[in-house]
């Protein structure tokens, strides 16, 4: 009698068995805010200008945070979810209104899902409101969060924005989650960066850069130097195949690959590697909706992994270890 395998209940089964999903990177405090009216934000913006565009919707009330945050932790929940790391803004435009609901969801939700909470620095952290209310921010959040990149572009300061996001959590004892490499591009070289600064700062094993799909535009002897550094500092990696599918068109010669993080080397050179939805329903990724199964779907076939015990793991014990939670 031949057997007919379904991977997708071979998969989620397995997942069960290992404790259930982690989704180890999302932005709850956004999810839901995309409307038809809104679609041409989308459509029009680049995702630098949506880094300040997507102010029209952080300044909701405390009660609306809790609103948006609810509905995507039990979106979560419904789908076996069973631990969720998400970035909350704190920042000039809603101050401590996110975070502040944010934390009174995971107290409510406690019961069934486990939240971390991850500081997210849209407006950098060099500004001197935004550097206030990013130091606010790192003594409420589980997590200091960073995104090197508007530093860089507003300032030229790059390396400052890692050096504050490194110094801050080794000071607080708290790990590191950090925005790099997203933009698909050979001139990307933040992830190489984040590795330095964590040996630097002597923060081995408490790292973890979000995305690193410019990676894949590297030639072979780059990324094998990458990986090397990434396995001698320790750093983990949270790749969300749906956040970068849809990297717009350009005209610079790289070598050929999908915008995907580089799952099937990174695992092979030893990395840790989990997985996020990244944004729900919102400005960043208006057609997005959470749903764990089809981001390790994308993962699996863009990455031409194939790997079940990996891909188990990477949805389970890997998100787990990147949060910093048993």
């Amino acid at each position: 009698m031949s057997i007919h395998w379904n991977f997708k209940d071979l998969i989620i089964g397995e997942i069960k068995k290992n404790g259930g999903w982690v989704n180890a990177h999302a932005h709850i405090d956004r999810a839901f805010t995309i409307s038809p009216d809104s679609l041409d934000i989308y459509k029009k913006y680049m995702l630098e200008e949506k880094w300040d565009i997507v102010d029209a919707v952080k300044h909701a009330s405390e009660d609306e945070y809790y609103r948006r945050i609810s509905k995507a932790l039990e979106l979560m929940i419904d789908q076996g979810v069973t631990a969720v790391g998400s970035f909350i803004d704190v920042d000039p435009i809603v101050e401590d209104r996110a975070i502040k609901a944010a934390l009174k969801a995971k107290e409510s939700y406690q019961d069934q899902i486990e939240v971390v909470l991850i500081g997210q620095t849209l407006k950098g952290v060099i500004e001197p409101a935004a550097r206030k209310w990013f130091d606010i921010g790192a003594e409420m959040v589980d997590i200091i969060g960073g995104l090197p990149k508007r530093d860089e572009r507003d300032y030229g300061k790059g390396e400052e924005h890692f050096n504050i996001l490194l110094s801050t959590a080794k000071k607080l004892g708290k790990m590191v989650h950090v925005h790099v490499d997203q933009f698909n591009l050979h001139s990307d070289k933040e992830t190489e960066m984040l590795a330095d600064k964590t040996i630097e700062y002597g923060m081995q094993g408490k790292v973890v850069a979000i995305h690193s799909v410019s990676l894949a535009a590297h030639p072979k002897a780059y990324r094998k130097k990458v990986y090397k550094k990434l396995q001698q500092a320790k750093v983990m990696i949270i790749g969300c195949p749906t956040a970068w599918i849809d990297a717009p068109r350009h005209e610079e010669s790289q070598p050929f690959h999908n915008a995907l993080t580089p799952v099937d080397e990174l695992v092979k050179h030893g990395i840790t590697v989990a997985i996020g939805s990244d944004n729900i329903a919102d400005y960043m990724l208006p057609f997005t909706d959470g749903d764990m199964w089809s981001e390790l779907k994308l993962m699996a076939i863009g990455n031409r992994f194939m790997d079940l015990d990996e891909l188990v793991k990477i949805a389970t014990v890997n998100g787990r270890k990147v949060l910093g939670i048993a």
